[in-house]
């Protein structure tokens, strides 16, 4: 048996999904004695049925509309070649390498500075919390009695199914139900309220139009009295009288942290519904122990679950702190127009700054997406004089064109500098400085300037 104090950690990191992951390594690589604890594999949701898994599916299925036949073998590969080819990135033999002692099992706090794991009392000077997500699923009576699909099963389907309903028009669900549409599937989606509901309309616009041209059925503002059937035939009674037959049941309803079963509150942790409640320096209501990723209160994106990480081990380990802040996170959306988003949009900075102003330019008078026959979508700036409150971009590779956005949002760039930035030509990034030089054209192109132009050509 181990002795009490080759037990205690410097660090002990619960969970080794994304966050877990930078926070136990990073650490490690400056250090610090780190214990990372993991009850199933390395790598957690983003590798094995999150943004790894989709992204290599919604690749498949732009092939098949593309014209390359994709069967749903084809897809499957596809996704499991992508994720064996990450997969080695996140093994325990690499983080090891690092100087992580990585131990798989469950952890539970026993006191606000002990857990248990593998038979073993660990104690630590600071503990992080990484224990993620797991699907949302709503209370629509019958579901549970059905073999319903989320994103932790539905990739892995033996076949393609003839008919997929969708519950849930967010991001998870408008980028599956685009890409099986587009693999051959009938999809339909069901949603209690409007797609994407907390994105700009105008982008949304886009995106819907696209997803009725290629096929998927759209159900908004919808509600689902229950659900019935059996394995491969299933119905959903909605709220309007109406009922939808299909084939497979895919549940998208968002995530939910995962905090129960670890001890948090015998180690004196507030949780509620939302997840793990944090401070500004990600530190939970025990000030020795951190929550960060999907399991606090906050974002759920692998991009926060990095930042967080990156916060976490400068708290965690040094004096001097630092907060988090996420005004400047941005977040893409796969779907085909892609639509993405940094700051405040549209209806929330007119809601908090009476004197924003919105500068948009749209795609058809850029000369790559002439060119490349793909004129959907528009780069629009929320702008306070010079200080960018918000970009939203919706169109091909909105995700890529965001990142110069955060800089300007973030505050490392003024609306002016967007505007005097030389962009490669002909490309898409040219729409984000056509936006942004909208102010400075309005006050150089006027009367004044035209006749004070006349009058300096009179000079020798």
């Amino acid at each position: 048996m181990p002795s009490p104090a080759a037990d205690h950690y410097d660090l002990v990191v619960i969970g080794g999904g994304a966050a877990g992951l930078v926070t136990s390594g990073g650490a490690a690589q400056l250090g610090a004695r780190t214990l990372l604890i993991e009850r199933h594999r390395l790598g957690g949701e983003c590798l094995y049925t999150g943004c790894v898994p989709s992204k290599a599916l919604i690749a498949a299925g732009a092939q098949a509309r593309g014209g390359k036949p994709r069967s749903w073998g084809d897809a499957r590969a596809a996704v499991q070649g992508a994720i064996s080819t990450i997969e080695p990135h996140d093994s325990p033999e690499r983080f090891e390498g690092f100087g992580v002692e990585v131990v798989f099992g469950h952890a539970a706090f026993t006191g606000p500075g002990t857990l248990m794991v593998a038979g073993r009392q660990v104690t630590a000077r600071r503990f992080v919390v990484a224990t993620g997500s797991d699907p949302a699923i709503p209370p629509v009576p019958g579901l549970a009695e059905l073999p319903y699909l989320t994103n932790d099963t539905i990739f892995d389907l033996d076949a393609l199914p003839g008919h997929l309903i969708v519950i849930g028009g967010g991001v998870i669900g408008c980028e599956l139900s685009q890409a099986f549409a587009r693999l051959g599937a009938k999809v339909s989606i069901v949603d209690i309220g409007p797609l994407l509901p907390t994105q700009d309309p105008d982008a949304v616009a886009v995106v819907r139009r696209q997803l009725e041209a290629d096929g998927v059925d759209l159900h908004e503002n919808t509600g689902i009295t229950a659900a019935s059937g059996t394995e491969h035939d299933v119905t959903l009674s909605l709220a309007d009288g109406r009922s939808l037959a299909g084939t497979h049941i895919l549940v998208a309803t968002g995530r939910r942290a995962r905090t129960e079963g670890f001890g948090l509150d015998l180690a004196g942790v507030t949780v509620t519904p939302r997840g793990i409640v944090v401070d500004p320096y990600l530190r939970t209501s025990n000030k020795r122990i951190f929550a960060i990723g999907d399991c606090r209160d906050g974002p759920r994106l692998t991009h926060a679950a990095d930042q967080d990480a990156r916060t976490v081990i400068q708290n965690a380990l040094f004096p001097f702190t630092k907060r988090t802040d996420y005004s400047a996170l941005p977040a893409a959306i796969f779907t085909d127009p892609e639509l993405a988003q940094v700051g405040l949009t549209e209806a929330e900075a007119r809601a908090q700054h009476s004197d924003t102003q919105v500068f948009r330019h749209d795609f058809d008078h850029n000369d790559r997406s002439v060119t490349e026959s793909d004129m959907r979508g528009f780069v629009k700036i929320m702008a306070r004089g010079d200080r960018v409150l918000g970009v939203t971009i919706v169109g091909a590779h909105a995700g890529e064109l965001l990142a110069l956005a955060s800089f300007a949002v973030s505050g490392k760039l003024k609306l002016s500098d967007l505007a005097n930035q030389t962009m490669a030509y002909p490309t898409l990034a040219e729409a984000l400085r056509f936006a942004a030089e909208q102010p400075g054209q309005a006050k150089l192109f006027t009367p004044f300037m035209r006749r004070l132009t006349r009058i300096f050509q009179r000079l020798p």
